[in-house]
């Protein structure tokens, strides 16, 4: 049994928090709104992000950080990947000083195009070898509901890989390790925008030849981009590539389809986020600076370039499909 600080109380955030308490460890959950804290001890439901499921006691919820991370072994990141410098700058002089660090969220850091492990390694000062990555197939209401998946812990440092594969690991969730970092970040930071232009197809009345054909595209376009940063193209056939991008791009579950099948349907990026309780989805966001570092490094990536160009250059899907259509022949 190990401590652990999840820190982050979102719907993946307190998923991962119960499953490192079903694993027999000590948790703590911070979470930012003390009321939310509250409703958490007193009923043991996140009713916000996590509806209809039961935390286990093990949970200690709480949204003092200092009361999360002291004596923590493990520390969970788990905010969203463009406020992720802000919160770490909070916490930084927090963490033990040979805690692991584990990061969860999924995205590239607008202006810097840092992945969140660099992003944690700058501002807190760690050296990298303390740094793990968490990613994978996860769609957390199935994960929370303990039907079978599988993830992947990737880090330089193996045997902190196998510290935190060995403390998530539970009936219903399979942990395997990973020591390409740069691959399971690259492809859990992708993998959302592909998935919004699956939705934009959904929305516009495609069917499954059209995902199809954008998830491995899409697939192709992700390890293209994994190559020029030294990732392993292995990654990108494992969990943390395909199985990722298929189940974030196929399932209703996904917030970034889900979005991207409003945008399909005609709705603006205003609207679409209106009607998903103010939140836009990480791909929208992602979008914009995987496009600008895909363009630094001369790495092709029409599906992203046509994704951003969507959600932030106005642009019209069924103009954007057409003109993906119409590219130049080539081999696969």
């Amino acid at each position: 049994m190990v401590n652990v600080a999840v820190m982050g109380a979102g719907s993946w955030g307190s998923t991962l928090a119960k499953v490192f308490a079903d694993a027999g460890n000590s948790v703590f959950l911070w979470a930012r709104r003390p009321e939310l804290t509250w409703t958490i001890a007193e009923t043991r439901v996140n009713a916000d992000y996590l509806p209809g499921v039961t935390l286990p006691d093990a949970i200690l919820p709480t949204s003092d950080a200092a009361e999360a991370l002291a004596g923590a072994d493990i520390v969970v990141f788990a905010v969203p990947s463009q406020t992720m410098r802000d919160n770490l700058s909070h916490w930084r002089d927090l963490v033990p000083a040979d805690a692991t660090l584990v990061s969860i969220s999924k995205g590239i850091e607008a202006g810097t195009h840092l992945r969140m492990s660099q992003v944690i390694a700058e501002v807190t000062g760690v050296e990298p070898e303390r740094i793990t990555v968490l990613s994978g197939p996860n769609l957390a209401r199935e994960v929370a509901q303990e039907q079978p998946a599988a993830t992947v812990i990737a880090g330089v440092d193996q045997n902190r890989a196998k510290l935190v594969q060995a403390a998530v690991a539970t009936p219903y969730l399979r942990p395997y390790t990973n020591s390409d970092v740069v691959g399971v970040e690259l492809g859990g930071a992708c993998k959302n925008v592909i998935a919004l232009a699956c939705g934009m197809a959904a929305g516009r009345g495609l069917g499954d030849n059209t995902s199809a054909s954008v998830i491995t595209r899409g697939l192709a376009e992700i390890s293209r981009l994994g190559q020029a940063l030294g990732a392993d193209p292995r990654t990108f056939a494992g969990l943390a590539g395909l199985g990722d991008l298929a189940a974030t791009c196929m399932s209703p579950l996904s917030r970034n389809r889900t979005f991207g099948e409003r945008l399909g349907q005609g709705e603006t990026l205003a609207e679409a986020k209106e009607k998903t309780n103010g939140q836009v989805a990480e791909g929208v966001i992602s979008s914009r600076s995987i496009s600008q570092l895909a363009e630094s490094l001369d790495v092709d990536m029409p599906i992203t370039r046509a994704v951003f160009a969507v959600c932030h250059e106005d642009a019209v899907v069924a103009e954007i499909v057409a003109a993906l259509m119409g590219r130049s022949k080539k081999a696969e």
